[in-house]
């Protein structure tokens, strides 16, 4: 069965295209966070506000998204949602220059929203472009260019500012924004075609009256769905755990006593992600054979006994644990999200809104692991990410037929 139709495929690899994007603006978050405790003298827990003002941004801006795509289509969210990032990224300089912590977050809240429009956007696009049994593995394979952003965010950036001392962290930034509104205008100058669902006959003329008459029905009806009701859960609980390790990695090293600040945000890049980014392409090829339901439950057993491991061994079998988090919990974002749409009956778009307000779970990871890593120490932190994972497994059982 072909994973991508043919007619799509210039589509999906310019939507893919802003996967990579996201991954590398996501995964700086975690060196911002390290960098941002040395640079302003501030906590473990008061830095986790890296994270809350960007997945603040996400919450906020994720309905918004899905109801301005609904009505003016995916490429008027991408050409915004980039429009946003730029322009939160050009802010680091003035926050630089006043050396300002509450600039700084005004600036990764703007991102988030950016970030949110683009996501609402580009996750449910891919999965329409091609048969709906192979959308869990077509959105992997999407979502594969997102784990070599990831890769590529620690060592770059971590590796400039962590370098020498007094390294400005706006240069980085400033290359991002430019780079960003190029695209922007790139995106505004090509077509992305709005798809229909086999048997959905209707315009968007239509979909668009539809959604401005009845908004709230809509919301209603998505809600009134168990799977969806539990997508929206499962995705929350996984980005308490997906985003807080990668928030913490960077302490968790240093403080086991690894490496430098330098050497553990390479370690960041070259070995974790790119075993996220691998597993993510092999979870690809694995569920166009096996049920993807299936490949999420034996993640979710994996994930849950890798982050046990840290929380309460040391040596080897902690350091294996820290990297099993990672190779198992590549497939779940997508493969949740993939499954989830898979049963909404209504506006899809509107519904991914609802799926792309989870990432503020990330935000309540971080500062649990925070407080739990200032007031015991940074393993025992890893408590919070195997609960989170417990409910993936829950919603592999629970929908094992789907």
């Amino acid at each position: 069965m072909r994973l991508i139709a043919k007619k799509y495929i210039i589509p999906f690899i310019l939507i893919s295209s802003l996967f990579f994007v996201w991954g590398f603006a996501r995964a700086v978050l975690d060196v911002l966070n390290k960098h941002f405790q040395d640079f302003l003298s501030i906590s473990i827990s008061q830095s986790a506000l890296v994270q809350g003002t960007t997945y603040l941004g996400y919450f906020l801006m994720a309905l918004p998204a899905g109801i301005m795509i609904t009505r003016w289509g995916y490429r008027a969210g991408v050409v915004t949602g980039l429009s946003l990032f730029a322009a939160g990224a050009f802010l680091f300089i003035p926050g630089e220059y006043f050396l300002s912590f509450p600039i700084f977050l005004t600036a990764l809240f703007i991102i988030g929203c950016g970030l949110a429009i683009l996501e609402t956007a580009a996750n449910p696009y891919a999965t329409e472009l091609g048969p709906p049994e192979t959308a869990s593995s077509r959105l992997n394979l999407a979502q594969s260019l997102n784990g070599l952003g990831c890769i590529l965010g620690p060592v770059i950036v971590g590796g400039f500012l962590f370098a020498r001392k007094g390294n400005s962290v706006a240069l980085p930034y400033s290359i991002m924004g430019a780079a960003v509104a190029v695209a922007a205008v790139i995106f505004s100058r090509v077509k992305l075609p709005e798809i229909a669902r086999e048997g959905n006959e209707e315009s968007n003329e239509e979909e668009e009256s539809e959604t401005s008459n009845s908004l709230a029905a809509q919301i209603k009806s998505l809600w009134g769905s168990g799977l969806f009701r539990a997508g929206v859960i499962t995705l929350f609980f996984y980005e308490i755990a997906e985003i807080s390790i990668n928030s913490l990695f960077i302490n968790y090293v240093i403080d086991s006593g690894w490496m430098d600040k330098a050497g553990a945000s390479a370690l960041l890049s070259f070995g974790a992600l790119t075993l996220f980014m691998f597993a993510r392409i092999i979870g690809s090829a694995v569920m166009s054979r096996i049920r993807a339901v299936k490949v999420l439950f034996i993640c979710g057993v994996g994930a849950t006994v890798g982050a046990l491991a840290v929380a309460f061994c040391s040596g080897i079998a902690a350091a294996a644990g820290l990297f099993a988090c990672y190779l198992f919990e590549a497939i779940m974002f997508p493969t949740i999200f993939a499954i989830t749409i898979a049963g909404v009956k209504t506006n899809v778009k509107i519904a991914s809104s609802f799926l792309m307000m989870t990432p503020i779970g990330g935000a309540v990871g971080t500062l649990l692991m925070g407080m739990i890593a200032d007031t015991v120490n940074i393993s025992t932190a890893f408590i919070v990410p195997a609960i989170a994972y417990c409910a993936v497994i829950i919603y592999a059982r629970r929908y094992k037929d789907k």
